[in-house]
Formats: C-alpha cells, structure tokens, sequence
C-alpha cells in the first residue's frame, strides 16, 4: 500500500468568503499540496459555512489569528485593496510565505513598502496572481518578441474589457476609500503585467483619461461580488436605494515605453463594453506584427509585406493554478530553487503604473 504524501503547506486565508478567496479556496480544497487550516472573513454567517466546506481548524473575523496560527506556512492577503498593507507586513514579521492579491496596496508607497519588508528573506516566498503570463498563447507572444521575429517593437495596443451586468449591485470595488483604482487598477495591473513581461521593460511616461459610465448600482449593504452578479436580474423591488460608483469602470491610457515603444491601453468593466470581438493584444514591430486573441486562442503573425498566419492557437486554460503555479513556485523558494513567478517586486513596479495613470485621469 502507497502511503498518502501530506500537504507541502498548511493555508490560511484572509478575505476567505469573498469572490477570489471563495475560487482560491475551491482550487487549494482539490490540491494534494495544500490544505486550508484557518479562515477570516468580515460576515460571520459565510464564514462558518467556508470553515465547514473547507474543514478548517480556526475561523475567525480576527486575521491576526490567522497569520499567528502554527499550522499556517502560507497566507493568502484576499482581502479588499486598503486592507493589505497590515496582513502583508505581518506576513512578513512572522516568517509566512505570502500570496497577495493584486494591486499589492491601496497605493505604489504600501506596494513598495510590502515588497520591502520581504526583500532579501531568504527561503520567505512571495506571490502575486498575475495569471496572464501563465497562458500558453501569451507565453508564446513573449517567446516571438524576444526570439526577434517581429524585429523591433514599435507600438503596443491592449484591451482589456470584463463587463459587469448593468444591474448589479453596489460592492466594495465601487467605493474609492477602500478600492486602489478602479478599473484601472483591478484589470489594468493584469494588462500592464502582461506588457512589461512581454516587452521585458517598463513604462515611463503615461496620459489617462477615466470615467464611470456604468448606471448607479443598487446599495443591498456589504455584499461580496458573487452576491452581486448573482443578484443581477431578480430581486428589483427589494433594494429602492441607488448609489453612484466612486471608482472608474472605463479607462484609456496612452503611455511609452523605456525603448520608446508606444502604448495603448483600453481597461473597462462598462456593461456594453463586450469582449472578444478583436485580439486582446497587439505588438507591432519593424520585421512584423503579432496579436493574441483570448477569445479564440490564436497567435497571429503579420510580416512586412504578407498576410496574416495563425501561428498557434491555444485555448484559455489554467486549470487548477494553486496545484499547477502558486505551491511549486512557493515550495522552490522555500527549498533555494529559482522560480520565474509573479511577486512582490513585479506587484510594485505594475502599481507604480497603475497608479501614475490614476493620477493622470484624475488630473
């Protein structure tokens, strides 16, 4: 008889009943590499039916419980934007391995300081989700542009539309005292990663313009985000009171690149912003132009002179991303390996954009 393997980490979560801490907790529940052993949230009632799903030890609205416990290797920061800088650092104080959700911090001043207090830790990890680069279409746009088979690149446009229903209710993201940036920094931190990773380089000069042109969202209290998609369409006499979104959900961003590369990118979460209907990316170089195109998976290649050629398509597949990313890329720091993942430094210099942009619009 084989004799079962235990988990590499023991999880805690905090922000554990949201809408990313629920999908978090399902992937690591179906993992032979991790198991969630204590839970905080801000609703008591959701919260007691996670520890029940998930079989966790402890949980608790106290979150420093969560980061104190002795069987926690690893916390996942899920929690809202102004939230993370206290859990991050204390992560850090502790010796915890750390998976923070993007943006980093409410500003680029808490990314840096969260990236900070980790830097030169030797054997501490540090994750971010930026979960694009781990899509094989856009792997291979990278592997193109650095192999030189679109020579030079010149000009970059990117979009990014995640519609919201027209209806849905008013959530944490729409309020500006505890959401980092809106569309811009919810969406626009997953493009620009994409870019700089691509382009192994940075922006250095932006120009942005913002706006909320989504109808006012229905005030139902403090709903997560699964409860307010789920709300879309029903229920319409039972909440009267609307309320205005604080936070842009349109945003377009001229910016330049370090090469001198010139950029365009288009975020929105707007209802009639609908996706799919053009390639998510564009890279134009001088040999050649390339696009990724998330909707059908293709990679399509244009040379000076010819016609478009689909160099691949590859369909949008993650599959379970703590078994696959997060716990090999945590478990190699842990052990002195190298590890090409997503972390803190990349959170802060993509926060660094995102909220150069911010500032623009609002100027």
């Amino acid at each position: 008889m084989t004799e079962a393997v235990p988990p590499l980490f023991g999880v805690g979560i905090l922000g554990a009943t949201g809408y990313i801490g629920s999908a978090y907790r399902s992937e690591i529940r179906e993992s032979a590499a991790g198991r969630i052993v204590a839970l905080s949230g801000r609703r008591q009632d959701l919260l007691e039916a996670a520890a029940r799903e998930d079989g966790a030890e402890l949980a608790t609205p106290d979150w420093r419980a969560v980061i104190g416990h002795p069987s926690v290797d690893l916390v996942i920061v899920a929690t809202p934007d102004a939230q993370h800088l206290e859990g991050a650092l204390a992560c850090a104080e502790a010796g915890k391995h750390v998976f923070c959700e993007k943006p980093v911090g409410f500003d680029a001043g808490e990314a840096r300081d969260i990236w900070n207090a980790f830097r030169g830790r030797s054997g501490i990890a540090h994750f971010v989700p930026f979960w694009t680069r781990y899509l094989e279409m856009f792997a291979l746009a990278r592997k193109l542009v650095h192999d030189g088979a679109i020579g030079e690149a010149r000009s970059v446009i990117y979009r990014w539309l995640n519609p919201r229903p027209a209806d849905m209710l008013f959530t944490w993201r729409d309020d500006p005292r505890v959401s980092a940036g809106g569309t811009i920094a919810d969406v626009g931190s997953h493009a620009y990663d994409t870019m700089r990773w691509i382009l192994s380089e940075d922006a250095v000069r932006v120009l942005a313009h913002s706006s909320t042109i989504s109808p006012d969202r229905h005030d139902a209290g403090a709903v997560n985000l699964s409860e307010a998609l789920a709300w879309s369409g029903s229920r319409k006499d039972s909440v009267r009171d609307r309320r205005r979104a604080g936070t842009a959900d349109y945003a377009s961003v001229a910016f330049e690149m370090q090469s001198g590369c010139m950029g365009t990118l288009l975020v929105s979460h707007a209802p009639h912003m609908r996706r799919n209907l053009a390639p998510e990316l564009e890279i134009h170089g001088t040999a050649a132009s390339l696009s990724v195109h998330r909707g059908n998976g293709n990679v399509t290649m244009v040379r000076t002179g010819g016609e478009p050629e689909v160099v691949a398509t590859h369909p949008e597949m993650f599959g379970n991303r703590f078994e696959r990313f997060v716990f090999p890329a945590v478990n190699a720091i842990r052990t002195g390996q190298p590890s090409n993942h997503p972390d803190l430094k990349d959170g802060y210099h993509v926060q660094r954009f995102t909220d150069a942009a911010a500032r623009s619009a609002e100027r």
